[in-house]
């Protein structure tokens, strides 16, 4: 995390996609398309960002259903006591960001133990967990893949970030329409300061597109037998080191897969259900 949040800290190698700007439309997920279909388990999670000046900014994070009282997302994106942190409620299953779907309430974050937000360099391990105040009933929970995709298997990632690829959060524009982008793993060589075994290192099928500030936590997603399965989490931008924008090169995303045990002890012990409700 090289740049995070134009210019809070400095913190390793890879952007975080965290969440301040100003409300807009535009185009798309920096390249991408309005959502093409309904994806229920998509979340937006309203953040504020707190600027040097002591003035604030409002952004959005983004987030993943994977059961009725629990969302995925980003570490960063739930952090407290850092500069951007959640407003406290979600909004799920809705292609727009201020209206629509099912609206709860955060009553736990669960960031897993091992991210440092603080360091020197980039922390991996950047995932967490939001438990809601009631279950959301209209909308389903997305399976989380058993394991990674391939190297060149075609993915598609979700966002309400900013459409305007700027380094400056005033420059920021978000949309009100949830975007997709059609991407595909890379092969981890391909990002800068990636962990192989937790990272997913992901290039657009477009030319000049990646998740960006606001993406961050939002879900990258695989069709498997018919049906759409969660396989990452939106964290970073993955050549940050060389080039400051999210568009022109490729993204970093913790594998959701990887850390299946992690989550189902957590919904577990902290819930006091059955791991195996999750979904």
């Amino acid at each position: 995390m090289r740049r995070l949040l134009g210019g809070v800290g400095a913190v390793g190698a890879a952007t975080v996609l965290c969440a301040a700007g100003l409300s807009g439309s535009a185009h798309a997920v920096v390249g991408g398309q309005d959502a093409t279909e309904t994806y229920p388990f998509m979340v937006s999670i309203p953040m504020t960002l707190e600027q040097e000046d002591g003035s604030t900014l409002a952004g959005v994070c983004g987030g993943t259903l994977i059961a009725p009282r629990w969302v995925v997302t980003a570490a960063h994106c739930a952090q407290d006591g850092f500069k951007a942190t959640p407003d406290g409620t979600v909004r799920v299953g809705s292609d727009r960001l201020h209206s629509g779907g099912t609206v709860r309430t955060i009553v736990k974050k669960v960031v897993h133990p091992r991210y440092d937000i603080g360091g020197d360099r980039r922390s991996f391990d950047d995932i967490a967990l939001l438990r809601l105040d009631r279950p959301v009933v209209r909308q389903a929970p997305i399976r989380i893949a058993d394991h990674a995709p391939r190297p060149g298997a075609h993915t598609r990632i979700l966002g309400f970030g900013t459409t305007v690829d700027a380094t400056e959060p005033e420059e920021w524009k978000f949309s009100e329409r949830l975007k997709q982008l059609d991407t595909r793993r890379a092969p981890a060589a391909k990002c800068l300061d990636i962990k192989g075994s937790t990272e997913l290192c992901t290039q657009s099928r477009v030319p000049g597109a990646m998740a960006c500030n606001g993406d961050s936590g939002g879900p990258q997603i695989q069709r498997v037998g018919g049906r759409w399965q969660l396989v990452g989490a939106t964290s970073g931008d993955g050549d940050a080191a060389v080039d400051p924008k999210c568009a022109g090169g490729p993204g970093i995303y913790t594998s959701v897969a990887a850390y299946q045990g992690w989550i189902d002890k957590t919904i577990g012990r902290t819930s006091g259900k059955a791991v195996g409700e999750q979904r």
